[in-house]
């Protein structure tokens, strides 16, 4: 059986493993077989007297958990099995703590280990007190235009009549008259002042490094998505002008909802322990960052189905759900995936990068990205560029692009039609052929 989530095998036992056993206490439990290769196939360890009674010791004196140690003979050979159940508190290695992810262990540290301490107290990010906060520090306005939503939604019932205060305990915003950190994102007047990374920067990019110009945008959650999205939507990407009769129809290059349900998971599911959330738009594509990567046991393939919801905000999340900004069913990605593809556009990428997730949504199936991974060889993406920027190519062009050989052009150029349709042929047969983008 090869490794998986929770078993580990070990040739032989290093001090070192430790962290290992450290990191499945801190996850989900796990075990590890001391004397099998790396398929599961006993190897046999010859100390396994001394291994008896030196792994519990360590394990208890370096972490003070208690494990349990068996052990197993197959073929006159010996192996050792180490079983480490969880632990509803943190369990740290010399001051150090690590954590099962997947088939890795790793190291926390930083955010990410804040983000880990506070879950293991019970806690989230967002359901902490600030204490330098008072109702002073919040929008009106903002808990004004929550309630007109929820009440349209009808998802937060009896509420006519409360004041912002008994509204925010109804909504567990308030702990001891005290007002949580997740009060501040959703309703704040200037919650940047108490959490400088809130904020949105968007970026027009000509490649990855040249920037063109940029703006910031920031406040609260139910003024900041809305905002994000007008700025995109005035100045950062094109509208497609068509007419029917009379009527003039604006279309966007990307669409409307699949943003707005982008930067709504952005900024609900962050970690706002790191970074500002960050686009970045370019001639062909446009990508959401936001700091924070998956929810355990949530991945990149859960986000392609039906998956159940884990808010990495508990209250942020819940209070934009009865506000109606979003669901609560992890169908989030799915509507971005649905919607872009409604539009005619690819499949938006979704990955993780950089210690959080990184979504893109392409324009159309010609940039590079989209291309190389329908599999075209790099001269026929030179091929493609240069039938973007002057229309169309012949044979005779594509041989004196590429150097290649007469018989090379056809076959390449063949396959753009056949099996990637991307060009068409036109023009007379012979030197009188031209190939152009379908639908050019």
């Amino acid at each position: 059986m090869p490794e998986q989530q929770n078993i580990e095998y070990k040739s032989a036992w290093h001090d070192d493993y430790l962290k290992w056993v450290c990191g499945f206490a801190n996850a989900q439990g796990g075990t590890i077989f001391i004397g099998k290769d790396d398929n599961g196939n006993v190897v046999g360890i010859e100390d396994y007297k001394r291994l008896m009674d030196d792994i519990p010791n360590k394990i208890r004196n370096a972490m003070g958990i208690t494990v349990e140690v068996n052990l197993h003979e197959e073929n006159e050979m010996h192996y050792i099995e180490i079983v480490t159940l969880p632990y509803s508190v943190p369990i740290s290695l010399r001051g150090r703590y690590y954590y099962r992810i997947g088939s890795t262990k790793q190291e926390l540290t930083g955010t990410s280990l804040n983000e880990f301490l506070l879950k293991k107290s019970g806690k989230t990010w967002d359901d902490v007190v600030e204490p330098r906060a008072t109702l002073d520090d919040i929008d009106e306005t903002a808990v004004s235009k929550f309630l007109v939503m929820a009440k349209e939604k009808g998802r937060l019932p009896e509420v006519d009549g409360l004041t912002t205060e008994q509204l925010f305990d109804k909504l567990r915003l308030t702990e001891n008259g005290k007002i949580k950190r997740a009060a501040l994102v959703l309703f704040g007047k200037d919650p940047g002042k108490f959490y400088p990374s809130i904020y949105v920067r968007i970026g027009r990019f000509r490649d990855e490094l040249d920037l063109i110009f940029q703006e910031s945008e920031e406040g609260n959650i139910f003024n900041l998505y809305q905002a994000v999205l007008d700025q995109i939507n005035h100045k950062f990407i094109i509208k497609n002008i068509s007419f029917e009769g009379m009527h003039r129809i604006e279309t966007p290059e990307y669409p409307k909802e699949a943003m707005r349900e982008i930067i709504l998971n952005a900024l609900v599911h962050r970690n706002y322990m790191g970074a500002h959330t960050q686009i970045r738009v370019y001639d062909d594509k446009i990508s959401f960052w936001n700091e924070g990567g998956l929810q355990s046991p949530l991945t990149i393939e859960s986000l392609k189905r039906p998956h159940s919801s884990r808010p990495r905000n508990v209250l942020i999340a819940d209070v934009c759900f009865k506000g109606g900004l979003i669901d609560a069913w992890g169908r989030g990605t799915i509507k971005i995936i649905e919607t872009c593809k409604q539009a005619g556009l690819p499949e938006p990428e979704i990955i993780e990068q950089d210690g959080g997730l990184l979504v893109t949504m392409f324009k159309n199936n010609l940039t590079k990205e989209q291309l190389t991974k329908l599999g075209l060889n790099k001269r026929q993406l030179k091929a493609v560029e240069y039938v973007k920027e002057k229309g169309k190519i012949t044979n005779k062009e594509y041989q004196k692009l590429n150097g290649v050989s007469k018989v090379t052009a056809y076959r390449d150029l063949t396959e753009l039609i056949e099996q990637y349709k991307l060009f068409e042929r036109k023009g007379d047969v012979g030197a009188g052929t031209s190939y152009f983008l379908i639908g050019s």
